[in-house]
C-alpha cells in the first residue's frame, strides 16, 4: 500500500484536469507550426509512435478515415514497412524524443526520401530533425507523463495533415468544440467517472465499443493499466461477434463489462450490442453502458477519453496505488540499456 496516496494522486489529477486546456494550447501550437510542402505527391501516411506518444495516431486514423483519400498506417515497433518511399508522409511521435523504437524507425525513414515530420518535446528526435533540416513541432517539455499529452500529439498530427492539404480544417474546429464541451461537462464527467471506478473496483474490466471507436477502448485500457495498475482487455463490435463472443461460456462475476456507446452508432452495431449484453448477462451481472456527448466523432471520442482518464485516476485512489509510478517500465528500459 502506498503511503499518503491522496497526495501522490494529486499530480495525475492535475494533469487530467488540464486536458481541455491542453487541447486549446495544442491548437495554438498547431496554428503556428511551419510545415513545408513536400516535393512529391503523398500517397500514404505512416506514423511511428508507442505508448502515450503513439495512441494519438490511433485516434487520428479514425478521425480522418472518412475524409483522407490516402491510407493511414501506424507502426509500434522497431522497423518500418517496405512501402515507405518518397510519396510517404512519415510522422515520428515521441514526447521525450528518446523512445528507442521510434528513433530506430526515424533512422530507417531517412533512407526512403519520405516527407518526415517529428512531434516531440525535445530529446534526440528534435536534435536530429534540426540537424537534418526536417520539419518538427516542438511540444511543451513541462509535462511529466507522456500519457497525459494525448491532446498535444493528436492535434499536431491533424495540423500536419491539414497543412499538407490532406484534410480540411474541420477537424481542428471539432477539437476546439471538444475542449468547450469538456469544460462545460467537467462536474458531470467526474461524477460519472467516480461511479464507474466504484463499479470496476476489484474486478477485471472488459471494454467493448464499435469499430469506429477502437482508439477510445485502447486508450481506456492503457490508462487502467498504467494509472490503476490493473489488467483488462478490449474488443470491438462487430469483429468480436465473430470470435470473442463464443468465449463467454463460464460465469465469472469478477469480470466487469463497460460498453462505450453513441446515439448515432450504426444501427446494426447497436442491435449487436443489445444482443451481446443479453448473452453476456448469463455469465456476469456486472455490465454498464456509457453514452457519449458531443456532435462529431472527435467530440464524442475526446469526451470518452476525458471520462476514461478520470476513471483510471479514481481507480488508482481506490486501489491505493500511485497513478504516476511506472517503475516496471523504468526497470525494463534500464535492463535494455545494458544490451548493446
Amino acid at each position: 500500500m502506498v503511503k499518503n496516496n491522496k497526495f501522490i494522486a494529486t499530480m495525475m489529477d492535475q494533469l487530467v484536469q488540464k486536458f481541455p486546456a491542453q487541447l486549446e494550447e495544442a491548437l495554438e501550437i498547431g496554428r503556428n507550426a511551419s510545415i513545408k510542402p513536400h516535393h512529391h505527391p503523398i500517397h500514404e501516411i505512416y506514423v511511428a509512435g508507442l505508448g502515450g506518444s503513439g495512441i494519438g495516431a490511433n485516434f487520428v486514423s479514425e478521425f480522418v478515415r472518412a475524409e483522407s483519400k490516402v491510407p493511414f498506417t501506424i507502426g509500434k515497433g522497431y522497423s518500418i514497412p517496405k512501402f515507405i518511399d518518397k510519396n510517404t508522409l512519415a510522422i515520428c511521435s515521441s514526447y521525450s524524443g528518446n523512445t528507442e523504437e521510434t528513433l530506430s524507425c526515424f533512422y530507417q525513414m531517412l533512407e526512403t526520401g519520405a516527407k518526415i515530420v517529428v512531434i516531440s518535446s525535445g530529446g534526440k528526435l528534435i536534435e536530429l530533425a534540426k540537424e537534418k533540416g526536417l520539419d518538427f513541432i516542438q511540444l511543451p517539455d513541462n509535462w511529466p507523463s507522456p500519457r497525459a499529452c494525448l491532446g498535444f500529439s493528436l492535434t499536431q498530427q491533424l495540423f500536419i495533415l491539414f497543412k499538407l492539404g490532406i484534410i480540411k480544417d474541420t477537424a481542428m474546429k471539432q477539437v476546439e468544440a471538444a475542449a468547450k464541451l469538456l469544460n462545460a461537462e467537467v462536474l458531470d464527467i467526474q461524477q460519472k467517472a467516480k461511479m464507474i471506478a466504484q463499479f470496476l473496483k476489484g474486478k477485471t474490466p472488459i471494454i467493448y465499443t464499435t469499430d469506429r471507436m477502437e482508439a477510445v477502448a485502447v486508450r481506456f485500457r492503457q490508462q487502467i493499466n498504467e494509472n490503476a495498475k490493473m489488467l483488462c482487455w478490449h474488443h470491438v463490435i462487430p469483429e468480436m461477434n465473430h470470435n470473442e463472443l463464443v468465449g463467454w461460456r463460464k460465469e465469472d462475476q469478477n469480470l466487469a463489462v463497460v460498453y462505450f456507446r453513441n446515439r448515432d452508432d450504426y444501427v446494426r452495431n447497436s442491435v449487436r450490442m443489445d444482443i451481446n449484453k443479453e448473452i453476456i448477462n448469463n455469465y456476469t451481472s456486472s455490465i454498464i453502458e456509457v453514452y457519449s456527448k458531443g456532435e462529431s466523432l472527435i467530440e464524442k471520442s475526446l469526451y470518452f477519453v476525458h471520462l476514461g482518464d478520470w476513471v483510471s485516476v479514481y481507480l488508482a485512489e481506490l486501489q491505493g496505488v500511485d497513478p504516476v509510478e511506472i517503475k516496471v517500465i523504468d526497470y525494463l528500459k534500464s535492463e535494455l540499456g545494458k544490451v548493446k
